[in-house]
């Protein structure tokens, strides 16, 4: 049985969310990921301070014209009074949630006392999420690490510190500041949270398959997940978790013609959102992921970002699909 998945007056289509990742939950990303199951993608960080929205990377971010609702925005900073600044202008943009970081361990942005460093400083959090709360109508959520080290799991804490001050939903990573993206995931932390708050708490970290969803749903209480790195190259990892959770049964891997069709549907729409250009640069590292099971030595990925061309590449993804289906490895 599925938890329903509640942010204030939203109610979710399902419990699984896209995690907000810098240079990857675009919003084609977020699109397609939609289109194959999740039930709500969080856009990439916007920085808090608006002064640097007129770059092109800002406005990209700030795009979220088509998407279904609800829209839930990422901000960014360590300002109380410019995060509710960057959460109203957001609000007035369109977005629908705000979410806070606190769970980015990026050095360049920790060292600029944001994402997971605000946890080291407890009083810092509780005026973020006051100043943030009362400057939107809309719900705020909160994105949180288990603590800034081993040591120093404040997270259960910072969790009632948030929905003291009216934060609507929290998602916890079960990995500290320090941690970043190594070792395992642990999840009696954020089990411990759930326990702490009446408000929805989402579990996030290593779930890759729909054995993990399941099992951290379990352990944790959690009322949802946050899928990051797992959507990487697989976007259908959502409905292949949906299934499974409301079935016990795995759903067909994905057939090669699909996975074709998913990644040159992917390329398009980032040639087209981006620009050829940029579009191009870009979809080198998404080819990559969706590849990697293919490709293991890597041969055609380095060929392939040798390429400038946005309909070159398009003509090389459909070559070497055909190759996979006669049997070659890699189209030269």
């Amino acid at each position: 049985m599925l938890p329903t998945a509640t942010i204030g007056p939203y109610t979710l289509p399902n419990p699984l969310i896209v995690a907000p990742m810098a240079g990857v939950t675009d919003r084609p990303f977020r699109l397609l990921c939609r289109r194959l199951g999740a039930g709500l993608a969080v856009s990439e960080m916007v920085i808090a301070d608006s002064r640097l929205w007129h770059t092109r990377k800002s406005q990209t971010r700030l795009n979220h014209e088509g998407e279904p609702e609800p829209r839930s925005v990422q901000i960014a900073g360590g300002d109380p009074e410019m995060l509710a600044d960057a959460a109203r202008q957001n609000a007035e943009f369109g977005a629908q949630i705000i979410d806070i970081n606190m769970g980015c361990p990026a050095k360049k942005v920790c060292n600029k006392a944001a994402g997971s460093a605000l946890m080291k400083d407890e009083a810092l959090v509780r005026d973020i999420l006051t100043a943030v709360v009362q400057a939107v109508d809309v719900p705020v959520t909160l994105k949180m690490r288990t603590g800034w080290d081993r040591d120093h799991r404040n997270a259960p804490l910072i969790a009632r510190m948030a929905e003291d001050a009216g934060i609507q939903a929290l998602a916890v990573h079960g990995r500290t500041r320090a941690d970043k993206y190594e070792g395992e995931a642990e999840y009696d932390t954020i089990a411990e949270v759930k326990s702490r708050v009446r408000i929805p708490v989402f579990a996030n970290g290593d779930i890759t398959t729909p054995e993990q969803a399941r099992d951290v749903l379990a352990h944790t209480g959690a009322d949802g997940l946050l899928i990051g790195r797992g959507a990487q190259g697989r976007p259908w990892i959502f409905r292949e978790i949906l299934h499974f959770l409301e079935t016990g049964e795995h759903l067909p891997a994905a057939p090669l013609d699909e996975v074709e069709q998913i990644l040159t549907g992917h390329l398009a729409e980032l040639h087209r959102f981006y620009g050829e250009t940029m579009g191009v640069r870009i979809a080198r590292k998404h080819v990559g992921w969706y590849l990697q099971a293919h490709d293991p030595d890597k041969r055609f990925r380095q060929r392939f970002n040798a390429i400038e061309d946005a309909r070159e590449q398009q003509d090389r993804i459909e070559q070497y699909f055909d190759d996979l289906r006669n049997g070659e490895v890699f189209a030269a």
